[in-house]
């Protein structure tokens, strides 16, 4: 999408350029899923800008995002080209659609790197069914972190408002009780179907190969090696874990069942996420991250 106008507001910025490359800004947004692009930038070694907004007291994103993108939403990415004067910047939004533009036109096509499975088995390029089973994961798994998994992180975030200061304290604790209600009926056995979604697919993952499935499993969701997608959903994983991670389930067969924290009953999921946050590029944009919000506890 084509940015009619696209106006830079007066927020502090962190910047990496090059000359002979496009320009490339990212809109970023306290406590959002923006967190995940800057790691994905620095797997894909771009030199890119971070324009910083804050979220107002009220937890909101401030009106001045919707002079970048009409929605007003983190993240939004902007790619200008300085050497074409009169050539219009790209904006894209939406998670999904960021990682899928980015790979598509920046991730390197061989090499543990590439960041996106190869598409097809040998011999069958092009055919219906020829897809790798790790390109059609990927591709699945990239609509699924912004789909079905999405909607229940952010009924479990509306939840967390009538829990909060926001909420007068006498009624307080009558919101918190019913959203504790709701958290126990809803949030928590649909985060739970979907970590053992994932923990399914970790456990026949190939661990080298992407066109087959190994009950070995793997390290990453699509393969042996780092894809988008986990880029993608760690912000899921991690918001699940502090979230909901240490409300009690059933384990055990009827009559003999016991309670233990969902992250407990699946440590294959805990083990992939510290593995995700231990990658090279997860800690470069960490610190990223880190030193935009110290400029902003300066008042820089």
């Amino acid at each position: 999408m084509t940015s009619p106008n696209l106006q830079d507001p007066p927020q502090s910025t962190s910047t990496m350029t090059t000359t002979n490359k496009p320009e490339i800004t990212l809109y970023w947004l306290n406590d959002s899923r923006a967190q995940r692009i800057v790691w994905l930038l620095e797997e894909l070694d771009l030199p890119y800008t971070i324009k910083t907004f804050w979220r107002t007291s009220s937890g909101l994103a401030p009106p001045e995002l919707e002079r970048i993108h009409p929605l007003g939403k983190s993240p939004v990415l902007a790619i200008s080209f300085p050497f074409e004067p009169h050539r219009k910047a790209i904006v894209l939004a939406e998670s999904g659609f960021i990682v899928q533009y980015l790979c598509d036109h920046f991730s390197p096509k061989r090499g543990r790197e590439r960041l996106v499975p190869e598409r097809w088995v040998k011999g069958k390029e092009g055919e219906m069914g020829g897809e790798t089973e790790g390109w059609m994961r990927h591709q699945y798994l990239l609509h699924y972190a912004e789909g079905s998994f999405a909607l229940t992180l952010v009924i479990g975030v509306v939840l967390s408002i009538f829990e909060s200061k926001n909420i007068p304290f006498f009624i307080r604790p009558v919101t918190g009780f019913v959203a504790n209600k709701i958290y126990q009926a809803f949030v928590l056995p649909n985060a739970e179907k979907h970590i053992a979604f994932l923990d399914g697919m970790l456990a026949t993952t190939s661990p080298s190969s992407e066109s087959s499935a190994s009950e070995e499993g793997g390290r990453y969701l699509c393969g042996g090696f780092l894809t988008a997608v986990d880029i993608l959903l760690s912000f899921n994983l991690i918001t699940t874990r502090d979230g909901v991670g240490k409300m009690m389930v059933s384990v055990g067969e009827k009559g003999k069942q016991e309670k233990i924290s969902l992250w407990e009953k699946y440590p294959r999921v805990g083990e992939y996420l510290e593995r995700l946050q231990q990658e090279e590029g997860y800690l470069r944009a960490e610190e990223t991250i880190k030193a935009v919000e110290g400029k902003q506890d300066k008042g820089e």
